[in-house]
């Protein structure tokens, strides 16, 4: 078993970088679009910024909830293309077209009706109606949002994720012409600051979406599926077997997702320098995670393919894999945000006190740089395991029960204001590291076969 776990280590190493580099590339020019709304909005006025940072945050969890049902994707179908089971693939993929529809359409609606939680989370009364506007025109792009999703994972999940890149690549080049158009008014339209991000980002991502569509049905790497003949009307128990596993996804991921949200709308309290300090590092932040995030998607798909092949040398190997590509990049992000952190930050503004403070917060993220990268990659290996419910559970301990309760006792409580939010958000993601790993340690380090390494059932043909 040594031997075999050793000799298969070195492919997999390769793999799982090969898949994760379009992934990681791909992600940071998503991330560029929220970036890029960053600085135009920020370019444009102190409140235009304060309102993109809200929104923004509000909006991040539409993301987070269609992403954690539809994480249940890539492991299927990379355990059935483990299997030698691609003639099944087409039946599982249009399960989640349609789950996908349902759960945009939903949050379609959900996102127009956030005006009162504003109110009630006591957000600065002088940004929440343009909020509200930002919400109602960014919700637009909810459906298209989870339709990028769902053909996004189904390509990772086969193993060509140089999709994720292209198409990733393509929403940020229409985004930036078209929000710079919006915001500042040119070309004879009138300039909408903080409402031109979010019209431009709903069109963005309609368009993103009908190209990828498009890419699918005509490129010779997804002909064998013969998708659009094997596409199946909507049943409910395949919506309900992606549900099974994606339900606690979505409960972790929201977890996560959440402190931070709830972590802007409590530093929104503070005031103008304090909201625009955090989205700074936040948005630094999330650029950093997507190459933790990138190699956890990597490693989901080559545990579920070794899943699917009954592969346990070759499962081991890819988590270990996995993991050390990520202690190599997260090394890597601490240094140069904890070098940089003032240049960085004086890239979106010019104001010193939102500079000095955006500065310390890096400083913050930087250290928490290493247990981020690595529960990301350890929820990831979980996810390819199908073990969800547990580490669901402890994801609320870990965020909400450690970091958000830490953070807003630091904050309020003991008076430090942003930075004690922050220094409560790297306690949570430390104790979600620490936890995790340790689960995973105990279902991988077995030497009995781990439970459902033989194919499992994935759902009606």
């Amino acid at each position: 078993m040594l031997s075999s776990f050793r000799s298969a280590l070195p492919n997999e190493a390769r793999a799982v970088l090969r898949l994760a580099l379009p992934v990681v590339t791909g992600q940071l020019f998503a991330m560029g679009m929220n970036v890029a709304d960053t600085l135009l909005a920020g370019r444009y006025s102190g409140h235009a910024l304060g309102v993109v940072a809200v929104g923004s945050a509000v909006w991040s969890l539409v993301i987070i909830i269609v992403l954690g049902f539809l994480y249940a994707l890539p492991p299927l179908v990379s355990e059935l293309d483990g299997a030698g089971r691609r003639d099944r693939i087409a039946a599982v993929v249009s399960q989640a077209v349609w789950l996908g529809l349902l759960i945009g359409c939903g949050l379609f609606f959900a996102v127009r009706q956030v005006g009162p939680i504003l109110v009630m989370m006591r957000v600065d009364s002088a940004l929440i109606a343009d909020v509200v506007q930002f919400l109602r025109a960014i919700s637009w792009g909810a459906p298209a949002l989870a339709l990028f999703f769902v053909l996004r994972y189904f390509s990772e999940g086969i193993g060509y994720s140089r999709a994720t890149l292209i198409f990733s690549a393509l929403g940020m080049a229409l985004f930036i012409p078209i929000g710079s158009v919006l915001v500042f008014g040119y070309l004879g339209f009138s300039a909408r600051g903080a409402l031109g991000c979010a019209i431009a980002m709903a069109v963005s991502l309609w368009l993103q979406v009908i190209a990828f569509i498009v890419f699918v049905l005509r490129h010779p790497v997804y002909r064998d599926l013969d998708l659009l003949r094997r596409f199946a009307r909507p049943r409910w128990s395949g919506m309900r077997h992606l549900l099974a596993l994606g339900g606690p996804i979505a409960f972790m991921v929201l977890m996560e997702g959440s402190m931070f949200v709830v972590a802007a709308l409590l530093i929104s309290r503070l005031g103008g320098t304090a909201v625009a300090s955090h989205q700074i590092a936040i948005n630094v932040g999330s650029v950093a995670f997507m190459v933790p995030l990138g190699i956890g998607a990597a490693t989901t798909v080559r545990v579920g393919n070794a899943l699917g092949a009954g592969d346990l040398p070759r499962l081991r190997a890819a988590v270990c894999a996995g993991l050390g590509w990520v202690l190599i990049a997260q090394l890597l992000l601490a240094t140069t945000m904890a070098g940089f952190a003032g240049a960085i930050s004086g890239w979106y503004t010019h104001e010193m006190a939102v500079i000095g403070l955006a500065s310390q917060l890096l400083l913050v993220c930087a250290i928490f740089q290493f247990s981020d990268g690595l529960q990301a990659v350890a929820s990831a290996a979980l996810r390819g395991l199908k073990d969800v419910r547990l580490p669901a559970v402890l994801t609320l301990i870990a965020y909400w029960g450690i970091g958000m309760s830490l953070g807003a006792w630091l904050c309020f409580g003991r008076g430090q204001g942003a930075i004690g939010m922050w220094w409560g958000l790297a306690a949570g993601l430390s104790a979600s590291a620490i936890l995790l790993l340790t689960r995973l340690w105990i279902l991988v380090g077995r030497r009995s076969p781990l439970v459902g390494v033989q194919p499992t059932s994935t759902g009606p043909n």
